[in-house]
């Protein structure tokens, strides 16, 4: 089948172990589907995997993608919750928790098999390129809010990095759900963006805001670490679930961390019992996750690529069969 996947490992140079061809299809076995992948997104968890974060070379080929909306055995629409190992189903309960493309074969291709647990309906009211939007950065974000930070309507949130996929959700769910969304971005087109999908200010990355805020949603790491630490009320949480810039602030801001009594919060993806919630909530209210652009598997290389410049706002999508 056809697939696109990890061939090398080059911490410096990412997309020159991406490769595009025929790989073998998976294999049914006891508690576990194969699925049709109708679509897949992007995430910056495929650019880590292809510098070997989580994925060591004796692990290679590797096909990569975590998320997926697709079709099972059976004819029916679903969406995959990518966390292999958290529960135990399919694959016994002493096994460490992974992410698809860490110890399983991906999304990027015609078919993927995953634990029978793993698979959820999908909603008729998403389509499969929404949906499959949903699995990684948006349950990302749905966590980061609404389980991590502990946020109700009437709150404010800062969201850093404008453009980003699970900042995009952050941006769209916060709006969803009755809170004061504040933006940042070194970007002047991506901050206008903000402001469009619901942000009540979008400011240039590290300035000031017009108001301390009940939460931050962080993604950026050092480059934002110090700006998201001082933009918090007294008693506010930073949640925390990437460094795309690095992992190490020049300025840790410990003094104000514990004068302040400022709470920092890792995360990461969420509980298939989220996701489901997720589904229902973007059911009902109509939100939808934001679509940069959809190319065919075929295509993959040139969606790696707009990610890895940061080109893209929302979500990178591939069309399967």
């Amino acid at each position: 089948m056809f697939a696109v996947y990890a061939a090398r490992i080059d911490r410096d140079q990412p997309l020159t172990g991406l490769e595009l061809g025929e790989r073998p299809a998976p294999e049914a076995r006891p508690g576990w589907s194969v699925v049709d992948v109708r679509a897949a997104s992007l995430n910056h968890h495929d650019l880590w995997s292809l510098r070997g974060v989580g994925l060591p070379e004796d692990r290679l080929p590797m096909i990569l993608g975590c998320d997926a909306a697709g079709v099972d055995e059976d004819g029916n629409e679903v969406v995959l919750h990518s966390v292999i190992g958290q529960t135990g189903h399919g694959v016994g309960p002493k096994e460490p928790r992974s992410i698809l493309t860490e110890r399983y074969q991906g999304t990027f291709a015609e078919q993927v098999a995953v634990p029978t647990w793993n698979i959820l309906p999908k909603p008729k009211e998403l389509s499969f390129a929404e949906a499959a939007c949903l699995p990684t950065a948006w349950l990302t974000a749905y966590r980061m809010l609404f389980t991590n930070a502990g946020v109700r309507p009437g709150d404010s949130v800062l969201v850093q990095g404008a453009g980003g996929g699970v900042a995009t959700a952050a941006i769209v769910l916060g709006k969803a759900a009755g809170l004061r969304v504040f933006a940042t971005s070194r970007d002047e087109a991506k901050r206008k963006r903000a402001l469009e999908l619901g942000a009540v200010e979008a400011v240039e990355t590290g300035a000031r805001l017009p108001q301390r805020v009940d939460a931050v949603i962080e993604t950026v790491g050092a480059a934002t670490w110090s700006h998201s630490v001082k933009s918090l009320k007294p008693g506010g949480t930073l949640v925390i679930s990437g460094a795309t810039s690095g992992d190490r602030p020049s300025h840790a801001e410990l003094t104000r961390i514990f004068f302040l009594e400022l709470k920092v919060v890792g995360s990461t993806m969420g509980t298939k019992d989220e996701l489901e919630d997720l589904l229902s909530f973007c059911a009902a209210t109509g939100v939808r996750p934001v679509i940069d652009e959809v190319l065919p598997m075929d295509r993959a290389r040139e969606g790696f690529e707009r990610m890895a410049s940061g080109e893209q706002f929302g979500k990178i999508v591939l069309s399967g069969s």
